[in-house]
């Protein structure tokens, strides 16, 4: 099985290789970081990436547009920012995920896996329970 492959578009330099290292040390290839729109849709005509984690903004452009191409394409975006406008994110864009920065790896890897992976929603789910239960 092929390693899915992750755009990532930040236009902070240490949030992106940090993003970039967390993706990579959770077995995903990584696409990026790139820290403007143009540089991130050049690499996504070049691959189509398996999923998309994009800043809102990167410098003074937002990425709604780069966003609408990819889920056009059928890659799932998640959207990771500082400055979360969480209502006009959900109003344009009501089947994707939007998290706020500062994010712990630990929540970005388990969003990215379910992104990727919806079917395992059910069992993550459960897990939480079985571990209340106590032998007898």
């Amino acid at each position: 099985m092929e390693q899915p492959i992750i755009l990532i578009a930040e236009d902070e330099p240490i949030v992106g290789l940090d993003l970039c290292d967390t993706m990579r040390e959770a077995g995903y290839l990584i696409e990026g970081p790139h820290g403007d729109l143009n540089s991130a849709m050049l690499a996504f005509q070049k691959r189509k990436p398996d999923l998309a984690i994009l800043d809102i903004r990167l410098h003074d452009t937002v990425v709604y547009p780069f966003a609408e191409k990819l889920i056009a394409e059928d890659v799932p975006v998640i959207f990771h920012s500082g400055h979360l406008p969480l209502d006009e994110v959900s109003d344009r864009f009501p089947n994707t995920l939007a998290l706020s920065k500062p994010c712990p790896p630990g929540d970005i890897i388990t969003q990215v896996h379910l992104t990727l992976h919806p079917e395992d929603a059910e069992i993550l789910a459960q897990a939480p329970a079985e571990r209340d239960i106590e032998p007898a």
